[in-house]
Order: structure tokens, then sequence, then C-alpha cells
């Protein structure tokens, strides 16, 4: 029996996943290099931080407020077994702003921003589009890659905060409205259990998520090859393991912040 085929193909894809980590890590690095230096794009921040911010919305806007609404639906039957109805209001509250709120606006707009980040760039790759900003003398990473990121990066915490409101209003109408829980103590057990440090660590969470999905979008797209089947490879490669960095940073954080 052949034992080195398997270590073999662990040693490869090992290496493969250094590689591309460090290839990411440099491409943050490039576009940190070109954010203090002119010319500053800011029409195409602009331009970005409407794409990722302001058509997000909507898409933001229903994953909050279902998430509210079934949240507090569930804990309002696991709380009645104990008699502890009234903790339904800072549970749904602290769990939005701790941890759904960043995860969950992240991982919905990876799958609509930043598969179109990796899918843009990627077709600019394969036609060679890319190619002809670098004979222009523009770079491509200023002019493509930094407006991305800081438009992600910037664009994310305020998401969440619209993911949190409007989660918390969910499960207001769910838990006040529909099953009866007290308003007035309903909303005096947000105010005392909920302090300030958990809504700005969750917006910490949010903006370094925002920098992971739009990094690895970008990356994903702009070292395409393959042409168009080259190009869809990228756009899932791209959602699939932004979408796993963010749930594997959101445990390092919160065991960090937490």
């Amino acid at each position: 029996m052949n034992w080195t085929g398997p270590l073999a193909y662990t040693g490869r894809k090992t290496m493969r996943f250094l590689e591309e980590a460090g290839e990411i890590v440099l491409l943050f690095i490039q576009a940190l290099l070109w954010l203090l230096r002119p010319p500053f794009r800011l029409r195409l921040i602009f331009k970005q931080m409407e794409f990722v911010g302001v058509q997000s919305i909507n898409v933001v806007l229903l994953t909050g407020v279902f998430t509210g609404g079934v949240f507090a639906l569930q804990t309002y039957h696991g709380f009645s077994m104990f008699g502890a109805e009234s903790l339904v209001g800072s549970t749904v509250a602290l769990a939005l702003t701790r941890e759904l709120g960043p995860v969950l606006t992240a991982l919905m707009v990876t799958g609509r921003a930043g598969s179109a980040m990796a899918a843009e760039l990627g077709s600019m790759r394969v036609t060679e589009q890319i190619d002809a900003l670098y004979v222009m003398a523009v770079s491509p990473i200023q002019y493509l890659v930094l407006p991305r990121i800081v438009a992600a990066t910037c664009m994310l915490p305020v998401l969440t905060v619209v993911c949190d409101f409007v989660g918390i209003v969910g499960g207001y109408v769910v838990g006040v409205r529909m099953l009866g829980v007290n308003e007035g103590i309903f909303i005096a057990k947000i105010v005392e259990y909920l302090d300030f440090s958990d809504i700005s660590m969750g917006l910490v969470k949010a903006a370094f998520f925002g920098l992971m999905f739009s990094l690895i979008g970008c990356y994903k797209g702009f070292y395409t090859t393959g042409g168009a089947e080259g190009v869809g490879r990228s756009t899932t490669e791209a959602v699939v393991l932004a979408s796993v960095s963010i749930l594997a940073a959101d445990y390092v954080l919160t065991a960090i912040m937490f």
C-alpha cells in the first residue's frame, strides 16, 4: 500500500493554502500603500459605497427583521419553561448586536457584493482590461481593488447597525405584539443588559468582515485565469472562502473581545 499518496495530497493542499494566504496579504499591503498616495479616487470609492451599502439595504432589512422575529419566537418558548419571558428582549438584542447582526450581514453582503467583485474583476482580467490599465500607467490595485476594500470596510458596520435595529424591532413585534410579553419589561431589560461595548464590538467585527470579504473577492477576481469558466470558478471560490473565513474569524474575534 502506498502511504505517500495522502501525505503528498495534504502537502500540496497545505502549500497552496499558504501561497494563497500570502498572496492575499501582499495584495492587502499593496492596497494600504496606495491608500495614502495620490491621486485619491474618491468618486470610485463613493460609487462602490453605493453599490455595497445602499444596494444591499433591502436584503439586510429582510435578514434582520426575520432573524429578530424567529429568535424572539424561539427564546420565548424556551424561557417560558422557566418563567423567564422577561429576558426575551435582552437576549434578542445581545444576540443581534454581538453575533447575529455582524455575521449574517457579512454573509448576505458577501453573497451579493463579494461575488460581484470577483466576477467583475475576473471578467476584466480574462478580457485583458487589467493589462490595459498597466499599459496606461494606471495601477489596477489603486483603481479597482482599493475602492472596493475601503467601501466594504466602511459600509458593513453601517449595514450592521441597520440589521441590529430592524432585528430588535422584529423581536419586539413578535415578542410583545404576538406573544404577549410585557412591553415595558421587554424594553427595560434591553436598556439594562445591553451596553455600548456590545454594539461597538459588533461594529468592529463588521468592519473586519467587510475587509475580509472584499479582499478575498478582489483577490480571486484579480488573479482569475481560464476564460469564462475561470470567472465562474473564481466567483464561487470567493463566496465560499469568504463565508468560511467570516465564520472562523467570528470565533477568534469573539474569544478575544468577550
